[in-house]
């Protein structure tokens, strides 16, 4: 790794070096260590005990932040007739059948998620190329591919996220804005834990987490005690 800026440097300065901290403790040491003139991105960094090359070792699906992600999300749906309307008075910023095929296959592309009911995902699976390989192909796995377009929208525009563990068995995700107050962070933090614990795969054997970070984008990294944060839930 290269030399970090002398920013990074006096605000590492407080973090002890290879100590864990309490979760709330640790979001505060976090918060104050960003030291950008933009709101960062605070970010969680999740090692579990996995092996997602096996089947039944991948970590992937999607948990509601109750604070919201502080970001504007752009959603697009693939529905017709009353589930377009549904979709519509929900928030959904671009809504279309045939139409909005074409449109993403000439090269339109200005959303951040798509939302598709299951009729029309015969037509939305030619479009494999182009969103898959962005990670927006919609996924019944996911809560994208579903008739109840009104509440997945509403989802993806407030607070819902997705996760997939990583070839290391890292999950890494935003969770929130510096600017969020400390109590919104760990609520989001907490969420996101409770989600990826429940989806523990049942061939891991002893600890399933084995270490747990926060930090804001340009930020330096604060490691979680995850033994006293697992102690909560037992």
């Amino acid at each position: 790794m290269g030399n970090r800026g002398k920013q990074y440097r006096e605000k590492k300065k407080v973090i002890t070096a290879n100590t864990q901290f309490q979760l709330e403790k640790a979001i505060e040491l976090a918060k104050n260590a960003g030291f950008a003139k933009f709101d960062e991105s605070f970010d969680v960094a999740l090692r579990l005990n996995v092996n997602p090359k096996y089947s039944d070792q991948m970590v992937r699906g999607t948990a509601v932040l109750p604070a919201g992600t502080g970001k504007v999300v752009r959603v697009a749906v693939f529905a017709k007739g009353e589930k377009a309307t549904e979709a519509k008075n929900a928030g959904a910023d671009i809504v279309g059948d045939d139409d909005l095929v074409a449109k993403i296959s000439e090269g339109f592309l200005d959303f951040d998620k798509v939302i598709a009911t299951p009729d029309l995902m015969g037509k939305v699976g030619k479009l494999g190329k182009i969103l898959g390989r962005r990670g927006l192909m919609p996924n019944p796995k996911l809560g994208t591919v579903t008739f109840e377009v009104g509440a997945a929208v509403k989802e993806a525009k407030g607070g819902r996220v997705e996760f997939k563990v990583e070839k290391a068995g890292i999950v890494h995700l935003s969770v929130g804005k510096k600017s969020f107050t400390a109590e919104q962070l760990r609520d989001n933090v907490l969420s996101l834990f409770e989600t990826i614990l429940k989806m523990r795969p049942a061939s891991v054997k002893g600890s399933y987490v084995k270490s747990f970070g926060l930090s804001t984008t340009m930020g330096p990294g604060v490691r979680v005690d995850v033994n006293e944060l697992m102690g909560r839930y037992k």
